[in-house]
C-alpha cells in the first residue's frame, strides 16, 4: 500500500462537476469556472472487491 502522505496528496482534493478542475479540499467553489458544483476525488475499487 502506497504511504498515507502520498495518498493525501493524489485524494484530498474536490474535482469541478461543471470544467474538471481539481481544487483544494477545503475549496467552496471552482478556482477555474467559479461554479459551486464539486465533489470530492473517489478513490477506484481494485477489480474483484
Amino acid at each position: 500500500m502506497p504511504f498515507k502522505e502520498a495518498m493525501d496528496r493524489i485524494f484530498n482534493k474536490k474535482i469541478c462537476m461543471k470544467c474538471g478542475a481539481s481544487n483544494p479540499i477545503r475549496a467552496e467553489k471552482c478556482r477555474k469556472c467559479g461554479s459551486k458544483q464539486l465533489r470530492l476525488k473517489v478513490r477506484e475499487r481494485k477489480s474483484g472487491q
